[in-house]
């Protein structure tokens, strides 16, 4: 936990931005451990709902003291039908973006959710169109999150004018591992101006209106952010995913696919491109390093330019996919204009590799991304770097921890001699549910509340 506290230096004379207007999720680090709620709100009335909010606004987060990282913080974020049932004026409304008007349901064919992931398999919950508000309360210990909890559902108490529609508990111990057994959430990008000082061999942090609306972003421009001002500035866009994860149907698959658990160790850690400890395979590539994996100043300070024939780290593996870093890559993109802040976290319990019958329990992630154009990215991300290999010249290849699989599924390991083809690989993390959010600044909920 220190390191991780180590590599996050607070320089407050590099602050360029307004961290007391920010919401804390945005620039705090997911805590280690970390216990906490994800709460889903219906709103049936417009005035009982800004009463709410009201009640709600002295304890909502700010990013100001980011770095310190302590007790609990609460977020609060609205879907667009949200916002509209709230009473923000059409003239405001039209300012958003079409696919955050739209819903994720409804932009399906941009994220690639066929089959399993399909709309009208998800949960009841998010099948309907009454998500209207999700909250989030996360904090470094168990008595500061009961106790903000407590808080927070006191001030909703006796307002028949919402409805809490979803509540789910969570926490993970001080590995963060996710259900897999895999050590999770270790690369972020860091943002400029936030004040963070970023140690030699790391990314240098992205202009922050890569992610917090109203100011310039890697191409000097700011976007255009809803309007009028106090309502966008300072704000920014999430995405929500529930994922129930197939652990057991992946097991059996490395099991089928191994001819010893330390073979099986290799094949699982190639499928995700690093080893359960979080040490990466390029470099680690024979054997896991848990030292290395605990070493929050290492475990992500590696490039893939000295394994440009994937040999380490397959150019199909789940973080060379979805951060390719200087790859060589077939297609020439910016990896650094689709990046974005995930806040992911983890409900259920962890499944050993050698269990490979499924319980049935409900256990995966629910996965939180933010950034300025947190649709956008997640439709880029989802379509053409998960379930397209074209990208790395994979064909139909797709990424093995969250691509949609077919029948004929393929995954490509590239070795001496030979590259090894594995087929019959499942969708190992199947979407439940999810929505698109905005995240408003602390004097946009203000704003909000105070509407008439």
């Amino acid at each position: 936990m220190a390191l991780e506290f180590l590599k996050r230096i607070f320089n407050p004379n590099k602050v360029e931005i307004e961290l007391n207007e920010i919401q804390a999720l945005i620039l705090r680090s997911r805590p280690i451990p970390y216990f906490g709620t994800v709460a889903i709100i219906e709103i049936k009335d417009a005035v009982a709902a800004r009463q709410m909010l009201q009640k709600l606004l002295p304890i909502v987060s700010s990013a100001e003291d980011w770095h310190k990282n302590e007790g609990a913080s609460v977020t609060l974020t609205f879907t667009y039908k949200g916002l509209e049932k709230i009473g923000v004026p059409k003239e405001s409304l039209e300012t958003f973006p079409e696919s955050f008007k739209e819903g994720m349901a409804d932009r399906s064919r941009f994220l690639y959710d066929i089959g399993v992931n399909d709309p009208k398999n998800w949960e009841r919950v998010f099948k309907r169109s009454h998500i209207h508000i999700a909250a989030a309360i996360i904090a470094n210990n168990e008595e500061a999150w009961k106790s903000k909890l407590e808080e927070f559902r006191s001030k909703l108490a006796g307002n028949r004018g919402i409805e809490v529609i979803l509540s789910h508990n969570f926490s993970v111990s001080e590995e963060v591992k996710n259900v897999f057994g895999f050590r999770d959430g270790i690369s972020n990008p860091e943002i400029e101006g936030s004040g963070i000082e970023v140690p030699p061999g790391f990314d240098r942090p992205l202009k922050a209106g890569e992610f917090i609306l109203g100011y310039p972003g890697e191409a000097s421009t700011i976007k255009p952010f809803p309007q009028p001002e106090v309502l966008g500035k300072n704000g920014s866009f999430m995405v929500f995913r529930k994922y129930q994860s197939q652990v057991a149907e992946f097991n059996q698959f490395i099991k089928e696919n191994s001819s010893s658990p330390e073979e099986g160790e290799l094949l699982a850690a190639k499928m995700v491109g690093r080893w359960r400890s979080g040490a990466p395979l390029v470099l680690a590539p024979e054997k896991d390093d848990k030292a290395l994996g605990d070493d929050m100043q290492k475990n992500n300070d590696f490039s893939f330019k000295n394994d440009e024939y994937g040999k380490k780290c397959p150019f199909s593996s789940h973080i060379r996919r979805m951060n390719p870093r200087d790859s060589k890559s077939f297609v020439l993109e910016d990896e650094r204009l689709h990046r974005i802040i995930r806040k992911s976290v983890t409900f259920g319990d962890i499944v050993p590799p050698e269990v490979t019958k499924n319980d049935g329990k409900e256990r995966g992630q629910y996965f939180i991304g933010i950034s300025a154009d947190a649709m956008g990215t997640l439709e880029f991300l989802q379509k053409q770097w998960a379930n397209d290999g074209n990208a790395q010249n994979l064909g139909t290849e797709k990424d093995p921890m969250i691509g949609v699989q077919d029948e004929d599924a393929l995954f490509s390991a590239p070795g001496e001699p030979l590259i090894k083809r594995y087929r019959g690989l499942q969708t190992y993390n199947i979407v439940k549910g999810g929505e698109y959010c905005f995240i408003p600044s602390i004097s946009a909920l203000k704003w909000i509340s105070e509407l008439k």
